[in-house]
């Protein structure tokens, strides 16, 4: 570990579900030894949700890699002392519970930064830790609708729509993650910790582009376009004779005339040379390269598009993505033994680094697996007092 980019900082994880737990895994990712504490019985939701077998779910081997398993119970005042102690040799606490919830356990930052001034407490929560909405519960769904994303995700004429993945969770550990690095780097200064407050709405919210300037100076609502953005042509997705959709971004003047070139249009290339034109036209010149895309196989279309310089990408379905010669060349497909009768495919590390690489140096723990060895090594615990707390239903 000592060569990769987070080597030596500890972070201690509380809380469960995608947020915090997501922005967990990317910290472990590029080094950072993360100490992960679940809940006695059960453990993390996240061992168990989405697509299982036998009960397990595929996604725990990812999100929980390079994590150490600690079970104990924080409602237990026994448990939050002993993850007090803990924190006190922890660089970072990251936690996504509802707000008011570390303070009343005994966690907050002025306790911990008590013993630990150096520490970083990094929030994700549905609203942030202040203002009238802070105390309410809130998912990522829900961070997606009031940060604009729903609005404008899906086809005009049809209600709004998600993106079928937990994008507003996963923006909010980006920006914890971002957070996170940031507030380290500052402490090298000042040699103090500081709070890190990241709302999923607000991590949407930080992607909506000139939305709200758009309304309050020009009177424009963007909405729902479906896939495309107006006036910007040729950018659709286009069907191909074997059924597959593939992306085109011809929107470029220069692009667009080696599109037509491809397509052996020359005169669309001079009718719709600007880009003016072109978007004055849009739905007609989407339906024109449509009707040329139908007539080709997808592989024939890329390399055609390929070799005339012409942006072009595939509508990757899982098996694309597990077979694609530049995803594997990349190693964003990595698959490892994780206690399945066949190894378990996850996404590799990003980003990639040209001299102290990120690693997966193990896959999702079994639960309480690391709590003896955590508890001896940094909260101070002997034998005989795991033993207690363990008869005691605190740890597990």
């Amino acid at each position: 570990m000592s060569d990769t980019p987070l080597a030596g900082l500890r972070v201690l994880e509380l809380g469960a579900f995608i947020a915090g737990p997501f922005a967990g895994q990317l910290l472990g990712d590029l080094g950072a030894e993360v100490v992960k504490i679940e809940a006695p019985g059960a453990g993390d939701i996240m061992r168990r949700y989405g697509v299982r077998i036998d009960g397990d779910g595929l996604w725990w081997p990812a999100i929980a890699r390079n994590k150490q398993s600690v079970v104990i119970d924080l409602r237990d005042a026994r448990g939050r002392d002993v993850t007090r102690r803990i924190a006190r040799h922890c660089d970072v606490v990251l936690e996504n519970f509802k707000p008011g919830t570390l303070a009343g356990w005994g966690l907050d930052y002025e306790t911990l930064a008590a013993t630990n001034p150096g520490v970083v407490l990094v929030h994700v929560s549905g609203f942030g830790q202040t203002g009238p909405r802070a105390a309410e519960p809130g998912f990522g769904s829900i961070g997606e609708a009031m940060g604009g994303i729903r609005h404008t995700t899906g086809e005009p004429d049809r209600p709004p729509a998600r993106t079928g993945i937990s994008i507003g969770d996963s923006l909010a550990a980006l920006f914890a993650v971002i957070g996170t690095l940031a507030a380290i780097n500052e402490r090298s200064r000042s040699g103090r910790g500081q709070e890190v407050d990241v709302a999923i709405y607000e991590a949407v919210m930080a992607l909506m582009e000139s939305t709200v300037a758009d309304y309050e100076l020009a009177g424009v609502i963007r909405t729902r376009s479906g896939g495309i953005l107006r006036d910007v042509a040729p950018a659709n997705a286009y069907p191909t004779l074997d059924g597959h959709d593939v992306v085109i971004a011809g929107n470029a003047d220069a692009v667009f005339s080696r599109l037509c070139t491809a397509m052996d249009r020359p005169d669309l290339g001079r009718e719709l040379a600007s880009h003016e034109s072109r978007a004055a036209r849009q739905d007609v010149l989407d339906d024109e390269i449509g009707e040329w895309t139908r007539t080709m196989p997808a592989a024939a279309l890329v390399a055609l598009l390929r070799a005339h310089e012409v942006p072009v990408g595939l509508i990757n379905r899982a098996p694309d993505l597990a077979t694609d010669p530049h995803i594997a060349a990349r190693e964003m497909i990595v698959r490892l033994a994780a206690g399945f009768e066949r190894d378990v495919p996850m996404t590799g590390v990003v980003p990639k680094f040209s001299r102290t690489p990120g690693a997966i140096r193990s896959v999702g723990p079994a639960l309480g697996e690391h709590t003896d060895a955590v508890l001896r090594a940094l909260a101070g615990s002997s034998q005989a007092e795991i033993a207690a707390l363990r008869d005691g239903g605190v740890v597990a």
